[in-house]
């Protein structure tokens, strides 16, 4: 019976895979330096690792914000994909960590089983991401520079790059699998082991990767080699030790805000104020406000709904 219910985690994790699995090796295969199919499968496979190894944190803090019946966490699940495609449709950055929660919190709230403790540490750890994620580019920008720019030969810049672009792309779709699998099956976290939560949550998000990632993977490729190689691969190792950080805590967060703030710290590093698009800015604020609140009010609304007529 609970198969039926999975069937739109799945589809979330899918939808997660083919949009947040871009982050990660977008610079490196719009460079040549992996291709495409390589690199989507070197992803899913270290996304799997990610959630198998490091997930069950998330999990345990998405599980204790409230408590679930097995239609309660569909509707969560359900209300968050939708809230992402609205937001995605307007043109504003959304995040399925906030997504998740708010739809999860909307319920919560009618049923008055809000852990409210839990509420506060993930919104810390929300505002922390991109302010966490320049400092981490800032510095590493620095301290992998010093050291790069000693390297003579032109022959071995560009390979040291490959090398890195590579690793770190490996390094990100762990840490990525590690943060977001709990947006995935967090809410049914309840119903079945972390081991199998993080199994089809890892598996759903690595079938998106390398179903359907490759538009948007250049894309946000193009994006972030605006900066140059060396700035836009800093980018990414920002991005995955942010997240891996927060994986660690048990808090899932935004890869796509993290991306953002890591590409400000890179470029604040190099001298370079340009790379920080107010426009960019104002969206990602905006849709850090609304995703969580939209996702909320749907989540509420359609539970409230159906209560009236079924006993939920």
């Amino acid at each position: 019976m609970i198969i039926v219910y999975l069937v739109p985690v799945i589809f979330f994790g899918w939808s997660l895979g083919a949009n947040d699995g871009a982050n990660v090796f977008g610079p490196t295969v719009i460079n040549g330096i992996i291709k495409y199919r390589n690199a989507v499968l070197i992803s899913a496979g270290f996304v799997l690792l990610g959630a198998m190894l490091d997930g069950r944190k998330g999990l345990e803090t998405l599980s204790a914000v409230s408590s679930q019946t097995l239609v309660s966490a569909t509707i969560s699940v359900i209300c968050a994909a939708v809230s992402m495609t609205i937001m995605t449709y307007i043109g504003i950055p959304a995040s399925s960590s906030q997504a998740m929660m708010g739809s999860i919190i909307g319920i919560g709230l009618l049923k008055s089983s809000v852990d409210w403790s839990v509420i506060i540490k993930v919104i810390i750890c929300w505002i922390a991401t991109p302010i966490g994620a320049i400092f981490f580019a800032f510095v590493l920008y620095k301290t992998i520079g010093y050291f790069f720019n000693k390297i003579p030969s032109i022959v071995g810049k560009n390979m040291l790059l490959k090398i890195m672009g590579i690793v770190i792309g490996a390094y990100g779709s762990y840490a990525l699998g590690a943060n977001n699998v709990a947006n995935v099956t967090g809410p049914f976290a309840e119903f079945l082991d972390f081991e199998m939560a993080a199994l089809i949550g890892g598996l759903s998000i690595g079938f998106g990767i390398i179903s359907y990632s490759k538009k948007v993977m250049y894309t946000v490729g193009k994006s972030i080699v605006q900066l140059d190689y060396f700035s836009s691969v800093i980018s990414v190792f920002a991005l995955s030790f942010t997240l891996w950080i927060f994986a660690l805590i048990g808090v899932p967060v935004s890869s796509s805000q993290a991306i953002v703030g890591a590409v400000i710290g890179a470029g604040l590093a190099r001298g370079s104020t340009h790379t920080i698009n107010k426009k960019t800015v104002k969206k990602i604020s905006l849709g850090w406000l609304s995703t969580p609140l939209i996702s909320g009010i749907f989540s509420a609304l359609i539970f409230f709904v159906l209560s009236l007529f079924f006993k939920l």
